[in-house]
C-alpha cells in the first residue's frame, strides 16, 4: 500500500536558509532513487484552522513503507541529514493510504 511522508518545516532563523537549501538540493535525488515522488513541496501555505502556520510543507509518496524506510536509513541520506537538523525545525508523520 502507498505510504506518505508528510513534513512541516519551520525556518526559525533566516540565516539558516542557505544550509536548508543545500539540504533540499541534495535530498531530492536520494528520495527519487528510492521511488519517492514529491506530491507537494511548497511555501505557499494558507492556514485554514488552528492558528498554525509552517514555513514549508512537503508530501512524498512511496510505493510502500519499506521503500520509505530504506530511503531515510540509507547512507546517502544519513550523510546529509545534519544539514536539515542544523537549519530547520521539522515535524513529520508517516501514513498509509490511497
Amino acid at each position: 500500500m502507498a505510504c506518505y511522508f508528510i513534513v512541516w518545516i519551520d525556518i526559525e532563523h533566516p540565516g539558516n536558509r542557505t544550509t536548508y537549501d543545500q539540504y533540499t538540493e541534495r535530498v531530492r535525488p536520494i528520495v527519487e532513487r528510492y521511488g519517492g515522488r514529491y506530491l507537494v513541496r511548497s511555501e505557499l501555505i494558507e492556514t485554514f484552522a488552528g492558528g498554525w502556520h509552517p514555513d514549508r510543507v512537503i508530501v512524498i509518496r512511496f510505493d510502500d513503507r519499506e521503500a520509505l524506510g530504506q530511503c531515510f536509513a540509507s547512507p546517502e541520506y544519513r550523510e546529509i541529514m545534519d544539514l536539515r537538523i542544523q537549519s530547520v525545525t521539522t515535524r513529520a508523520i508517516i501514513t498509509e493510504g490511497f
